[in-house]
């Protein structure tokens, strides 16, 4: 348990535990395997880690996990890399855009994109907390959704640790900086991003209110191995 600068609690939580918890209760969860390496991506993480420091570093930090006082901006550490092969190639193709990102991605090589994911995914994730006052109702949006307004339970993509699946290019979410996931549900719900296979995250936000995607994101950064 640690304390905000704003005073507010912050817990790390256990996923193995939730979940165990949600079996106890008679509910099966299909957990997919983490899973590291490319997996048939190719790419050279030393090379990645040379292209990292020339252009990346400044926001994402060395190590993937960031830099301290932008939380708007994602860790990369631990992700899988066919999901950061894809989020470079659309920022390249101007599929999907950020004042930021895209003029980095846009000269990129596939060979560099290949690189880069292939080095960030062989890092280690810092893990993060969640505020405690938001953690129940966090819980029962990533596991169930909400039926009422149609909104389906995270943990069907994600798996119930938060790990989601590189083959699928299903992100890792666990540990996230709250403020990016909230961020980016909020586009996703606006249209702001849409370089989702099928609608898939605009169609999961577009019936979510502020404070269940402020609520379910915050529960997804505690969420540690």
């Amino acid at each position: 348990m640690t304390i905000d600068s704003e005073g507010a609690m912050k817990i790390s939580l256990s996923s193995t535990l939730a979940a165990a918890a949600l079996l106890a209760a008679g509910t099966t969860l299909a957990s997919p395997a983490p899973e590291s390496g490319s997996v048939g991506l190719g790419g050279d993480p030393e090379k990645g880690k040379e292209k990292a420091g020339q252009i990346c570093q400044a926001c994402h930090g060395m190590d993937g996990n960031g830099v301290p006082g932008q939380p708007v901006w994602p860790k990369l550490a631990g992700q899988h890399p066919r999901y950061i092969y894809k989020q470079l190639m659309n920022f390249k193709n101007n599929e999907r855009y950020n004042v930021q990102m895209s003029p980095m991605a846009m000269p990129l090589t596939e060979e560099e994109v290949k690189n880069l994911a292939a080095y960030y995914s062989t890092l280690e994730q810092s893990g993060g907390t969640a505020e405690a006052e938001l953690v129940q109702k966090g819980e029962q949006i990533y596991r169930a959704g909400n039926a009422d307004t149609g909104v389906p339970a995270c943990s069907g993509c994600h798996g119930p640790a938060g790990l989601g699946s590189n083959l699928a290019k299903f992100p890792r979410i666990a540990g996230q900086y709250s403020e990016y996931l909230a961020q980016t549900l909020k586009h996703f719900r606006s249209h702001e991003r849409a370089n989702d296979p099928n609608a898939m995250m605009r169609g999961v936000a577009a019936n979510m209110t502020d404070e269940e995607i402020d609520a379910v994101a915050a529960y997804i950064e505690g969420l540690n191995r």
